[in-house]
């Protein structure tokens, strides 16, 4: 399985397979029909605290990629998640961060993919 990662906010290609939301929250200004989202899996999402404290600003991106991977360990939201993508050959995971190789998009693939 290959997961691509995309801003929501870039046109939906036919070659990103299933299109996955990987963020909270809804994207503002961007109709379900548009952003052609397959799957919304908030709980596998960080959670609100780890999102806003990561906001706050003065926390490095390994810090939270890190406190993330521990909420990831921590639940069932990520293996539930691995189990509904098996099966899926091309994967995009989808999300509103502007920088998406330092976003919760990508620690949440490498995740999975160490998995």
């Amino acid at each position: 399985m290959a997961i691509a990662i995309k801003r929501v906010y870039d046109e939906p290609a036919d070659d990103d397979g299933l299109r996955v939301l990987v963020d909270r929250l809804w994207p503002r200004g961007v109709s379900k029909e548009r952003a052609a989202i397959a799957a919304w899996p908030k709980e596998v999402a960080p959670t609100t605290e780890l999102r806003q404290w990561f906001h706050s600003g003065g926390h490095g991106f390994e810090q939270f990629a890190a406190r993330y991977r521990d909420e990831l360990d921590a639940g069932e939201a990520g293996a539930e998640l691995a189990s509904s993508l098996a099966g899926h050959d091309r994967i995009t995971f989808v999300t509103t961060a502007p920088e998406t190789e330092r976003s919760n998009a990508s620690v949440l693939r490498d995740w999975l993919e160490a998995r």
